[in-house]
């Protein structure tokens, strides 16, 4: 490639009737000074060209690193939320089995409760009768205990009004003894008393 010191170095053969060397001198130096300033440009744009390519690749290189991360990111996130929707699934089922166990054994110690609610029922019952047949036995003992200390009551009250009967008998016949005693001594003193008369 043609660099401005060649185009400012290079010499032409002069010959007749040639052009103005002045001018032909001029026109070089504009256009050495356009083709410098070109050609600054284009190596500037060429060390652009280098970094915007080593950009580029950096870039694609960066792009391939993201696009296997995402990959990668996308099948552990899959693999993640597989594992957290198994791991759900396995809470929920335990969770299931644990209310379904709850449950069944609230009811079994209902239905224990109840059988023992019923139970102490019939047994509160069986006693009741029992105490109730007891103690209306023993009532029963009672008033006939009762009953009979009245008519031994009422035995004693005659027996004894019976033994004050008797005892009055007993008094009057001993009175009425006592009485024909007298009268028979008085009878007996009255013949003696007749006898000695007589004998007189």
């Amino acid at each position: 490639m043609i660099t401005p010191l060649d185009i400012q170095n290079k010499e032409f053969n002069r010959s007749f009737r040639g052009y103005k060397e002045s001018e032909v001198d001029q026109f070089l130096d504009e256009i050495i000074d356009d083709y410098e300033r070109l050609y600054r440009e284009n190596i500037e744009l060429k060390d652009k060209i280098l970094v915007l390519n080593e950009q580029i690749k950096q870039y694609n290189n960066l792009e391939e690193t993201l696009k296997e991360t995402l990959i990668v990111a996308q099948s552990t996130a899959d693999e993640v939320i597989s594992a957290a929707r198994e791991k759900a699934e396995i809470i929920i089922e335990d969770a299931e089995r644990t209310c379904k166990k709850l449950i069944d054994d609230a009811n079994e110690e209902v239905i224990n409760i109840r059988k023992e609610y019923d139970y102490l029922m019939k047994e509160i019952f069986i006693f009741k009768t029992r105490y109730k047949s007891f103690i209306e036995a023993q009532l029963m003992t009672l008033d006939e205990f009762y009953s009979k200390i009245e008519k031994k009551d009422v035995n004693m009250k005659e027996l004894t009004h019976e033994n004050d009967n008797k005892i009055e008998d007993a008094k009057e016949e001993e009175k009425i003894t006592d009485e024909a005693e007298v009268e028979v001594e008085v009878e007996e003193s009255n013949m003696d008393e007749n006898l000695d008369d007589l004998g007189a």
